[in-house]
C-alpha cells in the first residue's frame, strides 16, 4: 500500500472524524452560554468560569495524556476519550442546577484532552515519515469542520427546539457512531497492519522504533531550559487566549451584544469555520515546503490585524470580513507549531512535548474565556479584551522572529 491508498490515510480520516465531533462539541460552548444563563438563572461570569475551569482541566491533562499515549497507545486513549465526552454530553442534557453542569463539563474536558492534538501528532509521527505537515493539517481541519458544522448546527437546534435537544443529539452521535469507528479502525503503528510508514522503509522503521524507546527514557526536563521551547510555547499560549478562549467562547455573545441577528451570527461563524478549514489545509501544505517559523510570524501578525478590525464591526459586512480574515489564521498556527516541536525536540518524548504545548494553549484559552467575561460583566464591553489581544499577538509574532530555523 503506497501513496494515496496507504492505510495511514484511513488513520488520518478517522482521527479527523473524532476531532470534528469531539472538538466541534467543545467549540460549540458559546452557542449554549445564553440558553444556560436563562434556563439555570446564572450570569455571564459564571458561564465564563465554567469555560475557564474546563480549559484548565483540559490543559492539565495534556502532558499526562502524552505519557499515557506513550504507555498504552493512542488507539485506547482516543477511543475511551470519545466515549467519555459523548456520555457526559448525554447527561448534561438532563442537568437542573449549575453545580451539575460544572461537574459534567469538567469531565468532558478530560475526554476532550484525550481526543486532542497530542494523540493526533503521535499517530502522525508513527504513520508518516513524509507528508507530516499535510497530515497534521488534515487533522487540524477536523477542528475547523467541527466548528463549521457542529456550532451552527447547535445554534439551529437550540433555535428550533432547545439546548437540551442540541447537546443530547451530539452525545448520541459520539457514543453510537464515532466511538465504534475509532475503536475498530485506529491502529497505533504501521507494523500492527504489517505495513511501513509513508516515506519509510524496513530499516528506517526498525531504527525509528528503537529511537522512540530511547527518547522516552531521556530526561525531558532539560527542554525547560531552552529558549526555543519558551519562544514556541508562549506564542501558543497567546494563540489559545485569542482563539478558543476569546473568540470561540465570546464571539457569539459579542455579536449578539452588537445587535446582529441569529442568522447573521450563524453565517459569520460558518464563514469563519469554512475559511478556518482553508487556512488549516494551506498551512499543512505550506510547512512541507516553507519555513514554519516564518509562517507563524505571518499568521500571528495577520490575526492581530483581524482583531483590530473586529473593534469596528458594528455592521454585518465588517463582521463577515473579520470572519474571513480571522478564519484563515485561526487554527492555522497548530501545524507549524507542532512540526517545529517535532524538529526541535525529536530527541525527547513527542507526546510529552506536544502535551506541554497544548497545556500552554489551554492556559491561554482559560484566561481568554474568563477574563473577557469578567471585563464584560464590569464594563458591558469586550473592547479592552480586543485591544489586549492585538498587543500580545504582536508579541507572539516577535518571539517567532527570534526562533532559530530547525536543522534538517
Amino acid at each position: 500500500m503506497k501513496g494515496k491508498n496507504h492505510y495511514a490515510w484511513v488513520i488520518v480520516s478517522v482521527i479527523f472524524l473524532a476531532f470534528l465531533a469531539v472538538q466541534g462539541g467543545r467549540l460549540a460552548f458559546g452557542a449554549f452560554m445564553e440558553p444556560w444563563e436563562r434556563d439555570l438563572s446564572i450570569d455571564r461570569g459564571i458561564t465564563s468560569l465554567i469555560s475557564t475551569v474546563s480549559f484548565i482541566i483540559y490543559g492539565i491533562t495534556q502532558p499526562i495524556i502524552g505519557r499515557l499515549v506513550d504507555k498504552f497507545g493512542a488507539r485506547l486513549i482516543l477511543s475511551v476519550s470519545t466515549f467519555l465526552v459523548g456520555t457526559c454530553f448525554f447527561f448534561i442534557s438532563f442537568v437542573t442546577d449549575v453545580w451539575q453542569l460544572f461537574i459534567l463539563y469538567s469531565i468532558v474536558s478530560i475526554g476532550v484532552g484525550g481526543a486532542s492534538n497530542v494523540v493526533g501528532t503521535v499517530l502522525v509521527v508513527n504513520w508518516f515519515n513524509k507528508k507530516r505537515g499535510m497530515a497534521l493539517g488534515i487533522l487540524e481541519a477536523g477542528f475547523g469542520f467541527g466548528q463549521m458544522l457542529i456550532v451552527p448546527g447547535s445554534l439551529l437546534l437550540i433555535h428550533y427546539f432547545d439546548w437540551r435537544v442540541a447537546i443530547l443529539s451530539l452525545g448520541l452521535f459520539l457514543m453510537v457512531i464515532v466511538f465504534p469507528i475509532v475503536l475498530l479502525t485506529i491502529r497505533n503503528h504501521p507494523k500492527d497492519k504489517g505495513l511501513f510508514p509513508i516515506g519509510g522503509s524496513a530499516t528506517e522503521l526498525e531504527l525509528g522504533s528503537v529511537s522512540q524507546k530511547e527518547n522516552n527514557h531521556k530526561s525531558i526536563w532539560v527542554v525547560f531550559r531552552m529558549r526555543k521551547f519558551w519562544f514556541l510555547m508562549l506564542p501558543f499560549l497567546i494563540c489559545g487566549f485569542t482563539t478558543t478562549g476569546l473568540m470561540d467562547t465570546h464571539l457569539i455573545p459579542y455579536s449578539s451584544h452588537h445587535g446582529h441577528s441569529t442568522a447573521i451570527t450563524s453565517t459569520a461563524v460558518s464563514i469563519l469555520a469554512a475559511f478556518n478549514i482553508i487556512g488549516i489545509l494551506l498551512s499543512g501544505i505550506i510547512v512541507d515546503h516553507w519555513s514554519s517559523r516564518k509562517l507563524l510570524v505571518l499568521l500571528y501578525g495577520t490575526r492581530a490585524l483581524s482583531m483590530a478590525l473586529l473593534l469596528y464591526s458594528q455592521n454585518s459586512t465588517l463582521l463577515i470580513i473579520f470572519a474571513i480574515i480571522f478564519g484563515l489564521v485561526d487554527f492555522a498556527t497548530v501545524a507549524p507549531t507542532q512540526l517545529l516541536a517535532t524538529q526541535y525536540f525529536k530527541a525527547y518524548s513527542i507526546g510529552f512535548i506536544v502535551g506541554c504545548l497544548s497545556l500552554a494553549h489551554q492556559v491561554g484559552s482559560a484566561l481568554g474565556a474568563y477574563v473577557p467575561g469578567m471585563v464584560y460583566t464590569l464594563y458591558n464591553s469586550y473592547d479592552i479584551a480586543l485591544y489586549v489581544s492585538v498587543v500580545i499577538l504582536i508579541g507572539a509574532a516577535i518571539m517567532n522572529v527570534l526562533l532559530p530555523e530547525p536543522k534538517e
